[in-house]
């Protein structure tokens, strides 16, 4: 459905769209050869639903199996594990226009067929599996604001249906059932010959109260919290949503029926996060609009007393604030009981870099110093708060379609020339952290030594 959204008029930044990309389908093992020289032991991607299923059920496309099962085997002779999302946002259109996409309860069970036939398919090579990445981005952006696909709101300027006091829950409670059939069809049927891992990767900003003095912005500080992130988590490790949610949205918040609690209570077996940035909260007595963004009865800033809270990288919500990622992930590990956390994706897309010149562009120290200050936050969480982090993958390889944002925003450790036959090459960051990896696996193998 983002083939469709991106090439109507207005929906993209840059007036792009999302047809080519980077051409990762015919240059993935140029691109399996970049990773191997950064020394990257894992590499998360996801599998496109339309390019296995071109109307999202039933007829396969053998050119699209084939495609998977040549990037997945080309990995592995690197060395690299496949890290396999399976939903990041790209319904198939006819799934949207036959059954109402994600407000359906059908498309849960498509999800679920589709989902069968990966692991069926891929399962014998691949060890990690997410089922979806970031529901909160799609349900928020595609039903409260419009302003992602399928591009559905309240708001009649924006967007021409939709109904953002309902649509965004209903949305959220089809995907947690999904994923919950999802888990349930793979540790019964798959996980005893396969061995593999399977969980969902949820994204949150870290909140921090606007006045820390004030007991309504730091109650605000929860609620921005559960309806970004426990929303999804809750269920997934707990069996509901928060009674926080229960109490402010009432009826139009969806119940799980006991086996549903059952099937969603402990259905996934690591956490994976998604972590970009941190938001000031403050309490809203009377909150405008509708859904969401009244429900949690808060408002999020990035100034406080004429202050930034962080630095701004290029997108307009993103402000570097190291400290976040420590607070994430002790937010994570204490209401969870402790899980085993996988980082799935931290990153930065640096100011006006699409606009500098290409020598230039290359030098991009913000986006090192970015990676040195998030990455040190995760050493502190590990190794002075007990967290288990098992994992850290970098947002992005390449620059990429950056969905609404199009192509200006860049996030990648290479620069994509997407003028000059979309060439790639190496930011001074993708040199940093082939460093940072070396130096990792230099001590690894020291302290295996030594013991």
């Amino acid at each position: 459905m983002w083939d469709v959204f991106s090439h109507l008029p207005g929906k993209i930044e840059d007036g792009t769209h999302g047809d080519f990309a980077d051409d990762h389908y015919n240059r993935f093992e140029e691109d399996v050869e970049l990773m191997k020289t950064l020394g990257i032991s894992v590499y998360r991607f996801s599998i496109s639903w339309s390019r296995i299923f071109p109307t999202g059920e039933d007829q396969v496309n053998q050119k699209g199996v084939d495609f998977y099962n040549n990037l997945i085997n080309a990995l592995l002779k690197k060395g690299i594990e496949p890290f396999i999302t399976l939903y990041h946002w790209d319904l198939p259109q006819s799934l949207e226009d036959k059954y109402g996409g994600w407000l359906g309860e059908k498309t849960a069970e498509k999800f679920v067929e589709f989902a069968d036939f990966c692991f069926t398919t891929y399962g014998d090579r691949v060890k990690y599996w997410l089922t979806f990445n970031e529901p909160h981005s799609f349900a928020l952006h595609g039903y409260q604001t419009g302003f992602h696909a399928p591009g559905r709101c309240s708001n009649r300027l924006v967007c021409s249906a939709g109904n953002s006091s309902i649509e965004p829950y209903i949305v959220v409670h089809n995907v947690l059932r999904a994923h919950a059939k999802a888990v349930d069809l793979y540790r019964k049927r798959f996980f005893p010959q396969q061995k593999g891992k399977i969980g969902i990767t949820l994204d949150m900003s870290w909140y921090e109260p606007f006045d820390p003095n004030n007991p309504l912005d730091v109650k605000a500080v929860e609620r921005a919290q559960a309806w970004h992130m426990a929303w999804f988590s809750d269920p997934v490790y707990f069996g509901d949503y928060p009674q926080v949610m229960r109490q402010r949205v009432g009826s139009r918040l969806p119940s799980f029926t006991e086996e549903e609690k059952k099937l969603l209570k402990g259905s996934s077996d690591f956490f994976g996060l998604n972590h970009y940035t941190t938001s000031y909260v403050m309490h809203v007595e009377e909150p405008e609009g509708e859904g969401y963004f009244f429900d949690r009865g808060c408002y999020t800033t990035h100034e406080r007393n004429g202050e930034l809270i962080g630095p701004r990288g290029d997108p307009v919500w993103l402000y570097v604030v190291p400290r976040g990622m420590r607070g994430v992930l002790n937010w994570v590990w204490e209401r969870y009981q402790h899980p085993d956390i996988y980082i799935t994706e931290n990153g930065v897309s640096a100011p006006r870099e699409s606009f500098l010149p290409l020598e230039e562009a290359l030098e991009d120290e913000f986006r090192v110093n970015y990676y040195k200050d998030y990455l040190a936050e995760v050493s502190k969480a590990i190794n002075e708060d007990g967290v288990k982090v098992l994992g850290y993958m970098a947002w992005s390889l390449l620059d990429n379609f950056e969905w609404a944002h199009g192509y200006e925003k860049r996030f990648g450790l290479f620069y994509v020339d997407y003028k000059d036959n979309m060439k790639r090459y190496p930011k001074k960051s993708a040199l940093w952290y082939k460093y940072l990896i070396n130096q990792h696996n230099k001590l690894h193998s020291e302290s295996l030594s030594a013991n």
